[in-house]
C-alpha cells in the first residue's frame, strides 16, 4: 500500500495464481485495494487457460486427463503479447538479481548457478536450444535420461520465467515432426491439469484423492527413507536419480517415476515423505505438479497410474540407459563394472567387482530391501484397500 500511496497508483494488474494461499492472498489485497478505489485486475497468463472454463457438460471439473485435454484443446491458446513499447517508472527502480542479495550464501547454490543460467534471458535460450536440438525425435527420446530429449523448461515455468503460451506457439511453429509435437504439447497439458486439479481440489497437496489410501499400512523407515534420499539404495538407477536431484536440482521424468514408485511402492513410505524432499530439492518445484506428480506415483491421485504398476529397477535400466551411460554419469564408483551387471551389482562375481575396483557395503551399498518381497507386501496391502471400494474427490 506505500507504493500505491506513494506514486498515486490508480490500478493494479496481475497474473493471478491457483496456489490455494497466494489465492487468499489475492483476495485480501482485492479487500483492501477496493476500499481505497484502486482498480484490481487479474489474468491467467500463467496457464493456457482458465481452470474455470474448462469443465464437464454438467459443470463439474475433470478427474481424468484425456477428457480433459480434449475439451481444453478445445479453446485456442492465445497469441502472446508484444515486448511494450514504453516503460513506466517502475523500470526507473530496476535491479540486477545481484543486487538484491536473494541467492543463499551456500556451496550448492553456487554450484546451481554454474548449471543453470537463471532469469528470463536463459528461460529463452533453454527453449531455443529444445527446439533446435530437442524437439525432433522428443516422443521416443524423451524417455531416455542420458539422452538430449528434455526441455528443462519446467524449473523456468514453475517461477515464472517464460509463459507456457510463448513455448506453445514456439512448438507449434517448430520444424519437428508433428508426432513430436504433439507429444511435447501433451505434455504441457498434463502440467496444466496438475494445476487444474489443484485449482477445483485445494486439499491435493495433503489429502488422497482417493480416500481408500486414506487406510494404507504405510511404514516409517527413517533408515530407508536417508538412504533413498541420499541415493544409497543398492539400485544403480534409482541411486542415479536421487543423486542427479542432489548435484543439479533436477531429474529426468522418467526417474522421477522410478524413485518415487520404490519409495512408496517397495518401501511403502508415505508420498508425502517423497513429495517433502522434491521439495527441497527440485529447482522446478511447485506446489501443484510436485502435489500431483507423487499422488499419480502412489496410485492414489486423479487418473493415477494403478497401484499395481510397480517399476522394476532392473528393467528400466535395461530398457532405457542399456548403455549405462546415466548410472555411470552419477554414480563413478560404478563406471569400471561391465554393462551386464550394472542393473544388479551384488550379483557380479567377486573378481569382477574386484577388476573394477567395488567393494559392495563399501563403495556402493547392497540392496536396502528386496524388490521381489516389498513388491509382493505392497500388492498385499493394496488388495486389502481395494476392498473398500473406489471413492474420489476427497
Amino acid at each position: 500500500m506505500r507504493l500505491v500511496e506513494e506514486h498515486k497508483i490508480d490500478a493494479v494488474f496481475l497474473n493471478t495464481s491457483i496456489i490455494p494461499w497466494y489465492r487468499k492472498f489475492d483476495r485480501g489485497l482485492r479487500a483492501v485495494l477496493d476500499k481505497k478505489g484502486v482498480v484490481f485486475a487479474t489474468f491467467d497468463g500463467c496457464y493456457l487457460r482458465s481452470p474455470r472454463d474448462v469443465l464437464k457438460d454438467d459443470g463439474t471439473p475433470f478427474s481424468v486427463f484425456t477428457p480433459f485435454k480434449k475439451k481444453s484443446y478445445r479453446t485456442p491458446v492465445r497469441a502472446c503479447y508484444e515486448k511494450p513499447s514504453s516503460q513506466s517508472w517502475i523500470a526507473t527502480r530496476k535491479k540486477e538479481l545481484e543486487d538484491l542479495d536473494l541467492y543463499p550464501k551456500e556451496d550448492w547454490a553456487d554450484r546451481l548457478s554454474k548449471l543453470w543460467e537463471f532469469g528470463e534471458k536463459g528461460a529463452q535460450k533453454a527453449l531455443k536450444k529444445f527446439l533446435e536440438s530437442g524437439l525432433n525425435g522428443y516422443k521416443k527420446g524423451r524417455d531416455f535420461p542420458a539422452e538430449k530429449y528434455t526441455s528443462r523448461l519446467s524449473p523456468y515455468l514453475a517461477h515464472g520465467e517464460i509463459s507456457p503460451h510463448r513455448i506453445w506457439h514456439a512448438a507449434i511453429r517448430a520444424s519437428a515432426p508433428e508426432k513430436d509435437r504433439e507429444h511435447f504439447l501433451s505434455e504441457l497439458t498434463w502440467r496444466e491439469f496438475s494445476y487444474y486439479l489443484l485449482y477445483h481440489f485445494p486439499a491435493l497437496p495433503e489429502k488422497n484423492f482417493q480416500k481408500k489410501f486414506d487406510c494404507f499400512p504405510w511404514i516409517s523407515h527413517s533408515k530407508e527413507l536417508t538412504a533413498w534420499q541420499e541415493g544409497k539404495t543398492g539400485y544403480p538407477i534409482v541411486d542415479a536419480g536421487m543423486r542427479q536431484l542432489w548435484q543439479t536440482g533436477y531429474m529426468h521424468n522418467r526417474l522421477r517415476m522410478m524413485v518415487g514408485s520404490f519409495l512408496v511402492k517397495n518401501l511403502r513410505i508415505h508420498w508425502h515423505r517423497g513429495r517433502d524432499w522434491f521439495w527441497d530439492c527440485l529447482l522446478d518445484a511447485d506446489i501443484a505438479n510436485n502435489s500431483a506428480g507423487w499422488q499419480w506415483i502412489a496410485g492414489s491421485g486423479a487418473d493415477a497410474a494403478p497401484y499395481f504398476r510397480i517399476f522394476s529397477p532392473k528393467r528400466q535400466l535395461e530398457a532405457f540407459d542399456p548403455a549405462g551411460l546415466y548410472v555411470r554419469r552419477y554414480l563413478p564408483e560404478l563406471g569400471q563394472l561391465p554393462t551386464k551387471y550394472l542393473a544388479e551389482p551384488w550379483l557380479a562375481p567377486e573378481q569382477v567387482l574386484r577388476e573394477s575396483g567395488i567393494e559392495l557395503g563399501v563403495d556402493y551399498p547392497y540392496p536396502i530391501v528386496s524388490i521381489k518381497e516389498s513388491r509382493e507386501a505392497a500388492l498385499l496391502a493394496f488388495q486389502e484397500i481395494s476392498k473398500k471400494g473406489k471413492v474420489e474427490g476427497f
